[in-house]
């Protein structure tokens, strides 16, 4: 997985307490609704910035996801998706329907973070370079190689929950981010010495 774009928990961390969370906050309780918040905003925002490349537009994003969970609380079905799923679909819906309107219409070389402080003054350039040059060639990829590239390699969701989440089979998933880290590569194959990355 890559560094920079490290989920901010670790996956499946408190999720069979998410629906009676949910179905607290429904009955209301503004704590659940905080750990709910605490748990998942900053996955859904780290995924909107990811397909968005804006952090004004992830920012709303995320909002609406969380506002549509919360006007749905009182009727969530349970066991008819896990909420993280549900949210990544809604987020991701999202993302898209911006890209439409605003267009009309090598993941794995890039380094691991490692702690700032020690980092030199070189080191810490060419890791922000990294990110960047990264956000750009996801940024230029097709919106549907984006999004699974950022679930699969980014989030690290498996394949069948990023199905789910896109509504396409594993086996599209599974095109679509091999195509999708194929670009990258090539994208990012004339900077590789500019970036650090041949070391």
């Amino acid at each position: 997985m890559i560094g920079p774009f490290r989920k901010s928990a670790p996956k499946g961390a408190g999720l069979a307490d998410d629906e009676a969370l949910l179905a607290a906050y429904a009955a209301g309780d503004a704590a659940a609704a905080r750990a709910l918040t605490e748990r998942h905003l900053p996955r859904v925002l780290a995924l909107s910035m990811r397909m968005l490349g804006s952090r004004a537009e992830a920012e709303d994003v995320a909002q609406e996801a969380m506002l549509r969970l919360w006007r749905i609380a009182p009727r969530w079905e349970a066991g008819r998706a896990q909420i993280g799923t549900w949210l990544y679909r809604v987020a991701s819906n999202l993302c898209t329907d911006r890209l439409r309107r605003r267009c009309g219409v090598a993941l794995d070389e890039v380094a691991e973070p490692v702690d700032e402080s020690q980092m030199s003054v070189e080191a810490a350039l060419h890791q922000e370079a990294r990110v960047e040059a990264l956000q750009e060639a996801l940024m230029r990829l097709p919106e549907r190689q984006r999004q699974a590239v950022v679930l699969r390699h980014i989030e690290g969701l498996g394949n069948p929950e990023i199905a789910g989440i896109m509504e396409i089979s594993t086996e599209a998933v599974e095109s679509l981010t091999a195509r999708g880290k194929r670009a990258l590569q090539a994208e990012l194959a004339p900077r590789r010495e500019e970036l650090g990355l041949d070391g």
